[in-house]
């Protein structure tokens, strides 16, 4: 069946004003992401036709991007690359209608960029896991029903080799989110306790010891989801920033119209990047390329909202007081709040520096960093 023939038939058959049953019939119909294998909310089709989709059901329901981005954009791929059948049905579909959430459990306080020397331990005990440890940074976790989790599960081998992934059940008992309070005032990250958490078999992804390349999977498409997204040309935060160009023409200077042109050039350079990007991923899996993606946006998001705030000569957020928030949502927010907010981008998703590694080695075939630890069983690193 056609693409179009298939959107006819949901927009047909399905409420708009239901918008979980909605989306529920969007996945069924094949939907929801149509490189997906049929059944798993996909047609196998090629991926440029999701732009189709996009295209046509746009004034429909849609997921809540800000709720669900960890869900859609890094546990539904890995799950697809790595997880068993039963898996994919159990998880996908109602990972894609946000009726569950997802959180990520990759940071520690002791391994954040290099996220290689994790120490959460999970220890096997028959069919169940016993996980014990300490994550941070983690986006979303008051809100999640499920997480994705990096685990050492070998002490005796090098660093890389002795990982293992699961999916962790957040309502299982020793599991504990605190809040971490941001520069906003906003409890939007967490910090996770895992205290005796017990996990079945069936909620680990990819054979034991194989966590670094399951995680490595989790981590490209993550950059891609966060750098990545093709948007349209004077859209975003560059369109922010005309917008107000375009009202205040009393506080216009020809250095800051340099600064802007300068940044409109770099905006749409990234943005036609992120269309070449995308075309590359229907060909295959995301490579290091998101990676420079990812990178261009932090530095570009940053610039963007410093300047909007020098047009504007006023930071405009004076709500400091903490809460806990619901989403993130920088273009539904004020100047101030953005501008905060976006300090944050060039730490997650994978610090700036450590991306400039990345893409130094893997793109532009540098030498690497000298690394004494390669070798060295990870009980011997020290900490």
């Amino acid at each position: 069946m056609d693409v179009r023939d298939r959107i006819a038939g949901l927009l047909a058959s399905a409420d708009p004003a239901d918008r979980v049953g909605f989306l529920r019939a969007r996945f069924d119909a094949g939907l929801a992401w149509v490189h997906f294998p049929e059944g798993l909310g996909g047609l196998g089709a090629p991926r440029d036709l999701q732009q189709v989709v996009e295209k046509e059901l746009a004034h429909t329901p849609q997921p809540n991007i800000g709720l669900q981005a960890i869900g859609l954009g890094m546990a539904a791929p890995t799950i697809l690359a790595f997880g068993t059948q039963e898996q994919k049905e159990r998880f996908l579909r109602p990972l894609y209608t946000g009726e569950e959430i997802w959180c990520q459990l990759f940071s520690e306080p002791g391994a954040g960029s290099d996220l290689a020397t994790l120490a959460t331990r999970a220890v096997r005990d028959g069919d169940e896991w016993v996980v014990d440890g300490q994550k941070v940074w983690t986006s979303g976790a008051h809100h999640a029903r499920w997480a994705i989790l990096v685990t050492r599960t070998d002490p005796d081998v090098p660093k890389h080799r002795g990982m293992t992934y699961f999916v962790c059940d957040m309502s299982a008992p020793g599991v504990e989110v605190r809040p971490l309070r941001q520069i906003t005032g906003e409890a939007e990250f967490n910090e996770v306790f895992l205290t005796g958490v017990r996990l079945s078999d069936g909620l680990r992804l990819g054979e034991v010891g194989d966590g670094w390349r399951v995680a490595q999977t989790t981590l490209m498409n993550e950059r891609v989801a966060i750098g990545g997204t093709p948007g349209r040309r004077g859209g975003g935060m560059i369109g922010v920033v005309s917008d107000t160009w375009r009202s205040r023409p009393d506080l216009r200077t020809p250095e800051l119209h340099q600064r802007l042109l300068k940044l409109w050039v770099e905006s749409e350079v990234t943005r036609l990047s992120a269309v070449r990007l995308r075309e590359q991923l229907a060909a295959g899996q995301p490579g290091p390329e998101g990676s420079g993606m990812k990178l261009s946006f932090a530095k570009l998001n940053q610039e963007l909202t410093g300047l909007d705030l020098e047009l504007r000569r006023d930071l405009g957020y004076d709500d400091w007081s903490f809460r806990r928030s619901e989403d993130v949502d920088m273009l539904g927010r004020g100047p101030g709040y953005r501008y905060l907010r976006a300090k944050g981008n060039s730490i997650e998703g994978g610090t700036s520096e450590i991306l400039r590694n990345i893409v130094s080695e893997r793109v532009l075939g540098l030498p690497s960093e000298p690394r004494i630890d390669k070798d060295v069983p990870w009980k011997d690193l020290p900490r």
